[in-house]
């Protein structure tokens, strides 16, 4: 990144990077080229890299690597999960993020990354970062791991999650690599090893491919689950494993631990919800990873349904792992209240827990518009009712 580029890139940041390869294609350079993809990139990834692409010398190697990397608050939640001054291998580094957190705490980093191109874009980013306690080796994995006779504390992986053609995969042994078939020569290098995998992976199917994992997380925001993490003690001897839902806020952190035999043997409560009292939509990291009954009776909360899991109470829980929502007016669903409901709320956020209708069906049928700070939410009751509760976020 040459004082040059960095001026030109400084210079067109805000143009297209389609106009701008129109504009240049017949004289274009390697430089122009690079320049044009770097504002490219961090397009991409302005959201997910905010903190790391406020050093202007970050380089992007290819736009793949962009597009796949893992985003700065993930990242910083992937290094609190190793202990301070530890030796770390990073078996898929990649575009380098999780390197770069984890060396914050480790006392070394290994960086194993098979792609030549995005492997020589780690140490120049590292060192305008400040780190200098990072190596990085371009390798396969498996076969460096093969031919190393070094050990570690702590061994991370992120295993690619797409096949052919883009296609989406489902579970670990289909990834690659299929950290399924390397765990015996994983664990000759390391006791620990951290697997960040894709958020539709079934939590059960993990727990069967990775037999010592002993902590399972699903993390993610308010909005969506990002992803699943196992942590495998390879020493491990409980049969139990830890499952946490981890919901990052900007400022907050929602961070609710069980395991399966807690949830087995909770029981739930059941109620009709009122008007004015308070209703509970927990955290997609949360609905994942699914302790249903288990928040009823924990927070003296009551589930509205067996198969919704929504709940209520007639006072304000607050550190429930949910979003909370009071409950302004509860409406019958039916062909009267469906034609009035327009007139009344025009423009509404559409949304359904357990009723026939998606949330786009029933907002075709509302005849509403997407918007503004209330919410409707269409379910099922325990008595068997279809209701739409119209909500307030709190």
């Amino acid at each position: 990144m040459t004082d040059d580029i960095l001026k030109w890139i400084e210079e067109n940041k805000g143009e297209d990077p389609v106009k701008l390869r129109l504009r240049y294609h017949k004289h274009m350079t390697s430089e122009i080229d690079f320049a044009i993809m770097q504002i490219e990139c961090r397009k991409k990834a302005a959201k997910k890299l905010s903190k790391t692409l406020e050093n202007k010398h970050f380089i992007f190697p290819t736009t793949l690597s962009a597009e796949q990397c893992t985003s700065d608050l993930l990242a910083s939640f992937h290094a609190s999960l190793i202990e301070d001054g530890q030796n770390v291998i990073d078996l898929t580094s990649g575009l380098g993020i999780d390197v770069f957190n984890l060396a914050r705490k480790a006392s070394h980093v290994t960086a194993i990354e098979i792609n030549q191109i995005v492997a020589d874009a780690i140490p120049l980013n590292a060192t305008q970062l400040g780190l200098n306690n990072i190596s990085v080796i371009n390798a396969d994995c498996k076969e460096f791991l093969t031919n190393c006779d070094e050990k570690f504390d702590v061994a991370f992986i992120d295993p690619a999650r797409r096949g052919d053609g883009g296609k989406r995969l489902y579970a670990l042994s289909q990834c690659s690599p299929d950290v399924t078939e390397i765990l015996p020569l994983i664990k000759s290098h390391c006791q620990r090893l951290i697997v960040k995998a894709s958020p539709m992976l079934d939590i059960s199917q993990t727990l069967k491919e990775l037999p010592k994992c002993c902590d399972i997380y699903l993390i993610g925001t308010p909005q969506e689950c990002k992803e699943i993490v196992a942590v495998i003690e390879f020493d491990h001897t409980e049969s139990t494993p830890n499952i946490h839902a981890v919901t990052l806020g900007k400022e907050t952190i929602s961070h609710y631990i069980f395991n399966r035999e807690q949830e087995a043997n909770a029981i739930a409560s059941y109620s009709i919800p009122q008007e004015q009292h308070y209703l509970y939509e927990p955290y997609p990291a949360t609905m994942k990873a699914a302790p249903v009954k288990l928040l009823s009776e924990q927070y003296k909360v009551n589930k509205l349904h067996p198969a919704t899991h929504l709940y209520t109470s007639s006072t304000i829980i607050n550190n429930l792992p949910a979003e909370s929502f009071k409950i302004e007016i509860i409406i019958p669903f039916s062909s009267k209240e469906i034609k009035q409901f327009v007139k009344s709320y025009p423009q509404i956020n559409v949304a359904t827990r357990n009723f026939p209708l998606s949330a786009d069906e029933l907002r075709k049928k509302l005849k509403v518009c997407d918007g503004g700070n209330k919410r409707a939410m269409a379910t099922t009751l325990a008595n068997g009712d279809k209701v739409i509760l119209i909500l307030s976020r709190i």
